[in-house]
């Protein structure tokens, strides 16, 4: 294994119960040699079961927490046993097309890019729909004299069949963590990630990060990915994806956001605050208010479910899980997520 060149880290998204395609996507589409390091944050007793059975016939390394992880906790435990050149951080919820981590290297040595992401498409049928073709994430300063963020995603929704002849290698700003191919050698200067940056935005503050060091970010269209959201989630699935998307968590990152960039709470910052708990609203609740409608489309009636009993119920539900898991995982008291608020500490892991 002294000639690898490339480590992949598999780490939780939002769920656990796609762990088995993604994996044997990887394993069946990869056609250079790699490492692998898969962290666990405390799945379910059979998919724990599975990438057990999975790292010893494989011979990955496997990393398990017993408790919930934030991302960038995940791939800064990762991060420890890497050795290679290079990194690919892939999240458990993505499927992978042949000769798709080869494309990502040929990109990166080519261009001496630091970062390289693919074509990243979006749902099922997989490889159909472009979820992210590079985009923008730098700061301006407005007329005012004010700090602000802009963010673009670019090419998202369009059809993979209608425009991948018009794509091509380029330089871009922005990469997301559902694949990046990562240079090691930037982790010298950068550090870990940031554990500050819980559950949303990492993927702008690493890319600027990385920028401002003078490092590139390039995506790569011959490379081809798919991340796979579900809804409903399996009931198994339901208490992580309320952790990972939990209001608490995203304020916290969007604070320190803010304050480590310098950034005006500005128009960007109150829309994100304004819909705290979407994913959980179109994920966890939705499924439920079709059930109670009977799949009736009237808005009124809708609304009434959601906002009126539902909603109000699963914040508080929310809360209090989030509350929990502050208490037991992280050194400080319980955060109130109603508004605003300085960044939780990084949580403190233990290993079985």
């Amino acid at each position: 294994m002294s000639d690898v060149q490339v480590t992949i880290v598999v780490s939780p998204r939002e769920r656990f119960s796609y762990t088995q395609e993604s994996l044997e996507s990887i394993y069946q589409n990869t056609t250079i040699p790699f490492k692998l390091v898969y962290v666990d944050g405390n799945s379910p007793p059979k998919v724990q079961k599975y990438l057990q059975q999975k790292a010893q016939e494989y011979n990955f390394k496997l990393i398990r927490t017993d408790h919930y992880l934030c991302p960038n906790h995940a791939r800064n435990l990762a991060l420890e046993a890497v050795d290679t050149d290079y990194v690919a951080f892939v999240d458990n919820d993505v499927i992978v097309t042949p000769g798709w981590l080869k494309a990502m290297i040929d990109c990166a040595q080519d261009t001496k890019a630091t970062v390289v992401g693919p074509l990243m498409c979006q749902h099922e049928p997989v490889h159909e729909e472009i979820h992210f073709a590079g985009g923008e994430a730098h700061i301006f300063t407005d007329v005012n004299g004010k700090q602000r963020l802009r963010e673009k995603m670019y090419k998202q929704g369009h059809k993979v069949a209608k425009i991948i002849s018009q794509l091509q290698r380029s330089e871009t700003e922005l990469c997301e963590f559902h694949c990046m191919l990562v240079r090691r050698q930037i982790f010298e200067q950068t550090g870990y990630f940031d554990a500050k940056m819980l559950n949303t935005k990492e993927h702008i503050d690493f890319c600027m990060t990385v920028r401002k060091l003078g490092g590139t970010v390039y995506v790569e269209p011959k490379s081809i990915v798919t991340y796979v959201p579900t809804v409903p989630l399996q009931w198994s699935d339901l208490h992580y994806y309320m952790l990972r998307w939990s209001d608490a968590w995203e304020l916290a990152s969007l604070a320190h956001l803010r304050q480590k960039w310098n950034l005006s709470e500005d128009y960007y910052f109150r829309h994100k605050y304004k819909a705290l708990g979407w994913r959980r609203r179109m994920t966890i609740l939705q499924p439920i208010v079709d059930r109670l409608t009977f799949g009736s489309k009237n808005r009124l009636l809708n609304k009434l479910f959601m906002y009126g009993l539902l909603a109000p119920a699963e914040k508080l539900l929310n809360h209090y899980l989030t509350n929990q898991y502050a208490k037991r995982w992280l050194n400080q008291p319980p955060q109130q997520p109603s508004q605003p608020v300085s960044p939780v500490m990084e949580p403190v892991v233990s290993h079985r």
